[in-house]
């Protein structure tokens, strides 16, 4: 199976209240397979979007996807996975290093940047949990 996964987080006040959202479809047909927005508590901007990556890997692991494509805004994060940038912050390392751990599990991973308008779902989702406080999944 194949899946595109939409991941997104935020933080209100970076650091601050922190939210990520994920939204995994089938490639085939466009349908959602899960949806959810997770709250994290304080933490910065892209702490919160590195937790939306792993949440979406786990979950797609879950599903049995055998390949996956991410699309995020993030544009570091997405630099990082794929290795143009290196991860210098010490908080992001750990995240780093588990999302290539999980990245592993997959015939096939690819990930790229895509612009805000593109990642509204994902957003929303983020959105939600910041604004409940809690993680939700539809």
């Amino acid at each position: 199976m194949r899946v595109i996964i939409n991941i997104d987080g935020g933080s209100r006040g970076n650091p601050g209240p922190a939210g990520a959202g994920v939204v995994i479809k089938s490639a085939d047909d466009g349908t959602i397979l899960h949806e959810a927005g997770v709250f994290i508590g304080r933490a910065t901007n892209n702490v919160a979007e590195y937790n939306g990556l792993l949440e979406g890997l786990k979950r797609a692991a879950d599903l049995g996807a055998a390949e996956v494509e991410v699309l995020s805004d993030s544009e570091l994060m997405v630099m990082q996975m794929i290795g143009r940038y290196r991860v210098k912050n010490a908080g992001l390392k750990p995240l780093f290093e588990e999302a290539n751990a999980l990245v592993t599990e997959f015939k096939k991973f690819e990930i790229r940047h895509v612009r805000r308008e593109q990642n509204k779902q994902a957003d929303a989702m983020a959105n939600r949990a910041m604004d409940l406080k809690r993680t939700i999944e539809n």
